[in-house]
């Protein structure tokens, strides 16, 4: 997978739960929402999008990596401080935790991958 591709759909995807979550409350299949959360993901969706239909390979591969380390950290301290610092009200549940872990590891894996033109 590309960091285009990641970016692509890991901007789709974020911006969609990231919607969802406004209009339905705290609780987005087995996922936890708060507000705060939701915003977070709209504006992640909206910059991995972006640069996912319209930028360069390398700043998709530079968001990718940039939150594929954000999630990674978010989906580890996840298990151990569930509320964020008491950011998000609702906590982070396990299945929240391990989306989290997976998309780190995709967007690490996808950005990390990117290797630039040599002339």
């Amino acid at each position: 997978m590309s960091a285009k591709t990641y970016a692509m759909w890991g901007g789709i995807i974020l911006l969609v739960l990231g919607v969802i979550g406004l209009f339905t409350g705290t609780r987005v299949v087995t996922l936890n929402s708060d507000i705060i959360e939701d915003l977070i993901h709209l504006v992640a969706g909206a910059i991995l999008a972006y640069v996912g239909f319209s930028g360069t390979d390398a700043q998709a591969s530079t968001w990718a990596k940039i939150f594929g380390v954000v999630f990674l950290v978010i989906g580890v301290l996840g298990f151990f401080l569930p509320k964020l610092f008491n950011l998000l009200p609702s906590g982070l549940g396990a299945a929240d935790n391990i989306v989290h872990l997976i998309y780190g590891v995709v967007g690490v894996w996808a950005g990390w991958l990117y290797k630039p033109a040599t002339a």
